[in-house]
């Protein structure tokens, strides 16, 4: 018998509980800059060193930071359901945890790409202005930026269409085009939702866990296995 396929759209709020800022913070800036300084193709332009500097930052980070109990308990659900996890985030969270199967959809801290070419390379060093691909091209964040087309969300939407179970967790569903997944799931899908700020008139449906990330794994797990 074929498992059910269980797909995960997952966001900022996952990777919180591990200790990384969630993307903006409350005053609308990102680690006190402004978004558009340091995630978009014009900041760059501008500013090479700004941006690199920043997702070296991201970068150390990472290094520092671990799984949480919300992350290791997907990569547990490989065992007993066909998990794929469509991420926001850019970290690799998700796979040192064990999970198999992960699309990121807004690109990769470890990763990187020449300036005028989609080819992708593995990076987990610092990333410096003057650091060339082979063909003589600035290297640059393998992120998707704001203004940038996600190249992820046509593989993504073809995942959501075959969901038996469909989770969003640790995501506002505010960020579009990402936050339109939903509208691509089959309608036999049963959704569950995973967020401590959740409106009241989602909060009613059993299958919402108005609670953070690792709570919610938990409680969803016994659900799931039930």
């Amino acid at each position: 018998m074929d498992r059910k396929k269980l797909v995960v759209l997952s966001g900022a709020g996952i990777s919180a509980e591990s200790g990384i800022k969630t993307f903006r913070d409350s005053n609308g800036l990102w680690e006190n800059h402004k978004v558009e300084e340091v995630a978009s193709p014009e900041g760059f332009r501008k500013n090479p060193k700004l941006v690199l500097d920043f997702y070296n930052a991201r970068r150390r980070q990472l290094k520092e930071v671990h799984p949480n109990e919300a992350h290791l308990i997907l990569a547990e659900l490989q065992e007993f359901f066909d998990v794929h996890i469509i991420t926001q985030n850019v970290d690799d969270l998700h796979e040192r945890a064990g999970s198999r199967k992960v699309l990121h959809l807004h690109g990769e801290l470890l990763k990187a790409r020449p300036i005028d070419s989609d080819e992708v390379i593995p990076w987990e060093k610092d990333l410096n202005f003057g650091d060339l691909h082979e063909n003589g091209s600035q290297l640059r964040p393998h992120i998707v930026w704001f203004g940038e087309m996600v190249p992820a969300m046509e593989e993504a939407a073809d995942i959501v269409e075959e969901a038996d179970i469909f989770l969003v967790i640790g995501t506002s569903m505010q960020v579009y085009p990402a936050a339109g997944l939903i509208h691509s799931t089959p309608d036999h899908c049963e959704i569950f939702i995973i967020d401590p700020h959740l409106p009241n008139d989602f909060t009613r449906s059993e299958n919402c866990f108005q609670c953070g990330a690792s709570e919610g794994m938990k409680r969803l797990k016994n659900k799931l296995l039930a």
